[in-house]
């Protein structure tokens, strides 16, 4: 059974966390279908647009932690899974819109980044708490987000990982709208049916010249990885995942 809900109509790819109970927080499978979803849709001509949201008023929690500190456990030399759907995402040649309600936490902010079009709920909550748990940004987020919002803001929301409301992020240009929670599905429709009435190939296109630094996004985003994959074994990063699990604050004071 899938965590993520794949739906095809009207020439519009939706993919729907559906883990509810845990506040859509990604697993490794989900990442993957994730991944294969998007990269089967750059092949599919009457596929135009594709949707990402969550379900039951949360965008994700980020990461499943259970989940993500059993790779760390394990020494895994890589996070393949989150990588095959981050760059299935950064590669689309289709144009991607997110939906945002509640939290978007870890990757739940990373991976609007690399969307093309944003509309937010004005209950939405942002936070990239990488070094809360001895990590560092991901996905090219150390990259984008000094671009977006001047280095002193990128500091306070990745140096000290505190969290931001809908307006912040639209302030920055993060998202593209806040709109009241009876309104952010008319609005996402109404972008979603105006690119599907669009030429295809004309769009594609014109997300490739504006992606023009796809490159240099990667190459940074690689650099990060082999950082974050190290850190994710250090052991002040096996203490913060111990003391989330042992739903207690980590204690980095023995660990530089």
């Amino acid at each position: 059974m899938t965590d993520v809900s794949i739906a095809h109509r009207d020439k519009t790819l939706t993919l729907t966390l559906t883990r509810a109970h845990k506040k859509n927080a990604l697993t490794q499978q989900m990442y993957i279908d994730l991944a294969n979803a998007i990269n089967y849709a750059q092949h599919d001509h009457q596929t135009r647009v594709i949707v990402i949201q969550g379900s039951a008023g949360c965008f994700t929690a980020g990461n499943d932690m259970e989940d993500f500190a059993t790779i760390a456990r394990n020494k895994a030399e890589s996070i393949s899974a989150t990588e095959q759907f981050m760059l299935a995402l950064m590669e689309s040649s289709l144009p991607v819109v997110a939906k945002v309600e509640g939290l978007a936490v870890g990757i739940g902010t990373t991976m609007l980044l690399h969307c093309d079009f944003v509309y937010a709920s004005e209950n939405a909550r942002f936070m990239m708490p990488f070094i809360n748990l001895g990590l560092v940004p991901e996905y090219a987020s150390s990259y984008i987000i000094p671009r977006l919002a001047g280095h002193v803001k990128a500091s306070e929301w990745l140096m000290l990982g505190e969290g931001f409301g809908a307006q912040d992020a639209l302030n920055v240009g993060m998202i593209n709208g806040v709109l009241a929670p009876d309104e952010l599905e008319q609005r996402v429709n109404h972008v979603v049916n105006k690119l599907v009435s669009l030429p295809r190939m004309p769009m594609m296109q014109t997300k490739q010249l504006l992606k023009n630094n796809l490159e240099d996004v990667k190459k940074h985003m690689f650099s990060e990885l082999e950082i974050f994959v190290s850190a994710m074994h250090s052991d002040a990063a096996q203490e913060a995942f111990s003391a989330f699990i042992e739903k207690r604050q980590p204690d980095f004071s023995a660990y530089v």
